[in-house]
């Protein structure tokens, strides 16, 4: 059986990660508080951002940046997206 947790995202409970996304006390924060939907989503994003924005990912402000985006996307507050990005019709 899979492991949930109640989403921050979605305020419901949904199937969690497998295991903290990366190492520290917010990695684990996410692996507790947010489900595998959101973070795919996020990923999704953040992906996004990096592409358009032609972000240095080895710059340490690039990480700064993409964190807080991070956090208000899983908050549900605004946050930057990617200029001229169209999501497909269905």
């Amino acid at each position: 059986m899979s492991r949930t947790v109640i989403c921050r995202k979605y305020q419901e409970t949904l199937e969690g990660l497998e295991r903290p996304p990366f190492p520290g006390p917010a990695g684990q924060a996410i692996y507790e508080q947010v489900s595998k939907k959101a973070w795919q989503e996020w990923l999704a994003q953040q992906t996004m951002l990096i592409n358009e924005k032609h972000l240095n990912v080895m710059d340490p402000a690039t990480k700064t940046y993409l964190d807080a985006q991070r956090e208000r996307f899983l908050d549900n507050q605004p946050f930057d997206r990617a200029e001229g990005y169209v999501p497909p019709s269905d």
